[in-house]
């Protein structure tokens, strides 16, 4: 039987931050495929594509990347992230009996910078203090917010090449439990 989870309603630092949630339904798709995209912008910069091919591309990655999540993380709470009523990104993590993983988190561009990020991760951490759980998260070694996970307390504990698995202790009584 699974444990109830709290709900990310009640999360003090994001409420301060006035941000809420909704799951996400079939009509986010779009805004859900201009999130990923505002992610892979820099990348795909410097590659010479036309803007079209650069588009299609995105789009085919994050569908791919929707549907992966969606097949191999049953259980998860698949978020989007609003400010003022309007989509400002998107949360998504599972509870595991040892950990809460954060799937993915990522914000728009203009919802970057204001300490939502911030405010997201610290209630994660406090979900998972109560809860007695570590918290992690893949995280791209380009990834501008790896300096927001260090400086929270995320420590890198294996080094997947392009992605570090990260993990905060959170209220884990034992900080050498095996990953799942």
């Amino acid at each position: 039987m699974m444990q109830a989870q709290p709900s990310p309603a009640i999360w003090p630092n994001t409420r301060s931050a006035s941000l809420s949630f909704r799951p996400i339904g079939d009509s986010d798709i779009p805004f859900l495929s201009a999130l990923y995209a505002s992610t892979r912008m820099e990348e795909l910069a410097q590659i010479g594509w036309p803007e079209a091919a650069k588009r299609d591309f995105l789009n085919q990655q994050f569908l791919a990347q929707h549907q992966h999540y969606m097949r191999h993380y049953p259980g998860a709470q698949w978020l989007i992230v609003e400010c003022d009523a309007a989509a400002a990104g998107r949360l998504y993590f599972v509870h595991w009996p040892q950990e809460i993983r954060i799937i993915d988190i990522a914000l728009m561009p203009e919802a970057r910078g204001k300490g939502f990020g911030t405010a997201l991760l610290e209630d994660i951490i406090e979900e998972a203090i109560s809860a007695g759980k570590a918290v992690s998260i893949h995280v791209e070694r380009m990834n501008p917010a790896l300096s927001l996970y260090r400086r929270l307390g995320f420590q890198e504990i294996e080094d997947k090449g392009v992605y570090l698995l990260m993990e905060h202790p959170g209220g884990q009584a034992d900080p050498t439990h095996t990953i799942i």
